[in-house]
């Protein structure tokens, strides 16, 4: 039945009244009403729904269009007698710029999603370093490889001592092979600059090898990084960036520390600042609630890597039923770290508290239209009154996204945190990296993994040490060599008392760990090298090295090794048990094939 014939027969029904000759406003407006066709009464549904979809995503395609695509201007929130600025960031002409987003992604929300899910990633080959921290904590530092123009030079971190340093800070649940993470790097490496990207633990393929779990305001970590990175490096300028809670991080780690600290200057991007706000920021509206659940997914996912850890020092039921971020916190983070409440928690954690007490060059930047940390918690007051803070502001960018250009190669934050470092570097403003006080120098270890510095990871999983540059040699000796008792009392198992030697941990993290998937990152080097044996005789260095010829044994290594972390058992023992167990059958096979062979030489 057509349309026309709908309304004919709906004007001809009986309401008890003459519809035909009826005066009625309302009815004469439903009579016009059924002369307008169909198809322009889904033209107009569709451009309400487009126009809702275009608001309630936050696009700003027409703001853009209408002025030009020009970009808004960066807004630039400093003390007016601010050294910084006049020294530094009035000579950053990224920050005195415009924005302009880039046009097929112009909507904070298209940003985030397209960074989290392609991100346009440059090409960049890390090398591993694994920092056992003073509470027996495993960090994993990726130091990036010399790059330039996109293609690998001689495939080494650069080698000189006054060479810059940059420590970067991941955010939640991020680690290096973050797409954000490697556009940052690759730009500070073609500088000619060191770039460390210091993983939370647990994360970047390593295992939790403590009680500790990171947070958003646990700054121990990166003060220990810090520390470590300026011994090894005394003469080099030392950076650190953060980004969203890590930037959190970094912010209240500088505040802390206030003058005496041996950082030159520092970046934050995308910083949450007011945890307490974010989290009421994140259950407001039904797209920040969408990104709750995509935060609590991934956190979930986490847990679940450290579930032998963290079933036992928290509510690992709860866990598993948490739906935001607060009930994770609340069931987690709150409990491991000791916080009464998770209002505590988010208190004592954020670094809005302490951003008056920089005392360093800082250079901080957000966007309005962020999804995941709104402008509220942004500190605008305490920025403008520290001398030592420049506060950059956007109108767009979304969630550490920033994409520009019409491919969407490029990250906006990026090149304005490169320009204002480079700056800064050269400036009279450098802060003077202050004294820190040289750890005692320990024995090391006679494992070549567990004395250098860097691993490397073959396709296969393996892991190989590599030898440190011979300049550097006898400061890594002192940095990185930690003493048979102080590895059997840092990597205790959470479920027994079980030495763990820091080659076991390589080991478990890449690949044959029983609780992880097998971890084998292309941007890893491959290179396999092994020498001396290890102390520990649960260690299975030993095995991989006679086989590394072969990489059919890898498999093979990877169960046995599982087996032996499920049973307790030393691995020999295993190998024992597999020997005489199998001898039955192996006997019972060269009895058929003597028994066969025999028959055949009966009957010539």
């Amino acid at each position: 039945m057509s349309f026309q014939e709908l309304k004919l027969k709906f004007l001809t029904m009986d309401f008890g009244f003459d519809i035909e000759n009826s005066s009625s406003p309302y009815i004469q407006l439903l009579k016009v009403a059924t002369l307008i066709p169909i198809s322009h009464y889904l033209l107009g549904f569709s451009l309400i729904f487009l126009t809702f979809l275009y608001n309630f995503l936050e696009f700003h395609f027409f703001q853009d269009f209408f002025s030009g695509f020009q970009g808004q201007p960066v807004l630039l929130t400093f003390d007016s007698c601010s050294q910084l600025y006049k020294e530094v960031a009035s000579k950053c002409q990224i920050l005195h710029g415009r924005y302009l987003a880039t046009p097929w992604l112009s909507s904070p929300h298209f940003q985030t999603v397209f960074l989290s899910f392609y991100g346009r990633a440059p090409s960049l080959r890390y090398k591993r370093e694994l920092f056992i921290t003073p509470d027996g904590g495993t960090i994993a530092l990726d130091w990036a490889m010399n790059q330039d123009a996109g293609m690998q030079v001689n495939g080494e971190i650069h080698t000189d001592d006054t060479e810059p340093v940059v420590v970067m800070v991941p955010g939640l649940t991020s680690d290096s092979d973050a797409a954000y993470v490697k556009h940052f790097a690759f730009k500070i490496v073609k500088r000619r600059w060191k770039v460390v990207v210091s993983n939370h633990r647990g994360l970047g393929g390593i295992s939790i090898t403590s009680d500790c779990f990171y947070n958003g305001g646990w700054t121990e970590d990166i003060r220990t990084v810090v520390k470590h990175i300026h011994q090894r490096y005394p003469e080099a300028p030392l950076f650190v960036v953060g980004t969203s809670l890590g930037a959190n991080i970094v912010v209240k780690y500088l505040g802390e520390e206030g003058a005496n600290i041996p950082i030159s200057g520092a970046a934050a991007v995308c910083s949450p600042y007011d945890l307490l706000i974010s989290d009421r920021f994140l259950n407001r509206g039904v797209v920040q609630k969408f990104y709750d659940k995509v935060l609590t997914l991934g956190l979930k996912d986490f847990a679940q890597l450290h579930q032998p850890v963290l079933s036992r020092l928290a509510d690992w039921d709860s866990i598993m039923k948490s739906r935001t971020v607060r009930d994770f916190d609340n069931y987690a983070t709150r409990i491991v770290g000791k916080f009464e409440t998770v209002d505590t928690f988010y208190r004592r954690c954020s670094s809005s508290s302490y951003v008056c007490n920089v005392m360093v060059p800082l250079l901080c930047i957000n966007s309005v239209d962020d999804p995941v940390c709104t402008k509220e918690s942004i500190p605008w007051d305490e920025c403008r009154t520290n001398k030592n803070i420049i506060l950059s502001t956007t109108e767009h960018g979304g969630h550490l996204a920033y994409f520009e250009g019409m491919d969407a190669t490029n990250l906006w934050w990026v090149r304005a945190v490169d320009e204002f470092l480079g700056i800064l570097q050269s400036s009279k403003l450098m802060h003077k990296p202050k004294e820190v006080e040289m750890s005692p120098q320990i024995s090391p270890l006679k494992s070549s993994i567990d004395q250098s510095p860097f691993l490397n990871v073959v396709e296969h999983g393996l892991i190989t040490a590599v030898a440190s540059e011979p300049t550097d040699a006898e400061v890594v000796q002192n940095e990185h060599a930690v003493s048979n008792n102080q590895v059997e009392a840092c990597a205790i198992s959470s479920s027994g008392n079980e030495p763990t030697t820091i080659a076991e941990v390589v080991h478990n993290e890449y690949g044959i760990s029983s609780n992880q998937d097998e971890y084998t990152s292309p941007d890893i080097e491959m290179d396999v090298h092994m020498t001396d044996k290890p102390n520990s005789p649960d260690s299975i260095v030993e095995p991989l090295k006679s086989d590394t010829s072969s990489h059919a044994s890898v498999p093979v290594m990877k169960y046995l090794y599982q087996l032996s972390r499920h049973t307790r058992k030393s691995f020999w023992l295993l190998a024992y048990i597999a020997l005489v167990t199998s001898l039955p059958f192996v006997g019972s096979a060269l009895q058929y094939l003597s028994r066969k062979k025999l028959k055949s030489v009966q009957k010539r």
